[in-house]
């Protein structure tokens, strides 16, 4: 027999008659992430760059949810293209979760054969240009329409070495990139307070696209480094984002959520 103490805890987690948006959806973090908050009863709007048809996967299995699901289209690195992804996706309703997962793929594709300097322009491009134009402008939508405390968050993607470095080149971007985009987050949360909730997911080795192609060294590596002695999977970061979401965060805002199977480092 359920208590009353339990049934609260259920209703805290029920994102039914939320709105949620779900930038980078088309495969990855970002298909699990906007998955997961459908399976917690929000309707969706999905956002692609160039993967159209993975970005239409997605909305498939949202739909087989029984969710209601949009997608759109949009390069985040262009202003005009920003302003058009917010507008499209408040076009039915107002916007109460927003999740800025977006991020270029440097290490997989001819991206990988690219310079240092230009992997780590494009990262800057969409990572953090992208993240910080859109944060501000939802961000600022969302306080305008004094949304209940609690109720509308911001979810950002960092990456937990960020604060303590790895070396070689790619620790040295993604430190510099995803670094600006957690230091972003804390001051954000103290600008939109207290009507707009935002914090950021700190993700450890998950495995994505680069991680289901890692050489025996990385695989080594990435067990290694983690306390619990695997890989994370998409679906144990779009966990955490489900819960960020919901009125059982409803006092948690500023913070760097790491999701890494409990780091050595």
């Amino acid at each position: 027999m359920s208590s009353g103490h339990e049934t609260s805890r259920a209703d805290n987690a029920d994102l039914s008659h939320r709105r949620a948006v779900v930038t980078g959806a088309s495969s990855g973090l970002g298909r699990a992430i906007a998955i997961e908050l459908a399976r917690g009863g929000a309707e969706l709007v999905i956002h692609g760059n160039a993967n159209e048809r993975g970005l239409a996967e997605t909305a498939d299995e949202i739909a087989g949810l029984g969710r209601p699901c949009e997608t759109i289209l949009a390069d985040i690195r262009d202003d005009g293209d920003r302003g058009r992804l917010i507008a499209g996706a408040q076009q039915n309703g107002e916007i109460d979760i927003w999740v800025n997962n977006a991020g270029a793929d440097v290490l997989t594709g001819d991206a990988a054969g690219w310079s240092f300097e230009e992997k780590l322009a494009r990262l800057w491009q969409v990572d953090v240009r992208g993240t910080i134009g859109l944060s501000r402008d939802v961000g600022q939508l969302m306080v305008k329409r004094d949304c209940p405390a609690g109720r509308c968050c911001i979810l950002n993607v960092g990456w937990d070495r960020a604060d303590h470095g790895m070396a070689g080149d790619s620790g040295e971007m993604f430190a510099a990139v995803k670094g600006a985009i957690m230091s972003f987050t804390k001051s954000l949360a103290q600008s939109l307070a207290p009507q707009v909730r935002v914090n950021c997911l700190a993700p450890g080795w998950i495995r994505t696209k680069w991680g289901e192609r890692a050489s025996d060294y990385w695989d080594g590596r990435a067990k290694g480094d983690a306390l619990l002695g695997r890989w994370g999977e998409p679906r144990d970061v779009a966990g955490v984002a489900r819960f960020l979401a919901t009125d059982s965060a409803a006092f948690i805002t500023g913070q760097i959520i790491n999701v890494n199977g409990g780091s050595r480092h």
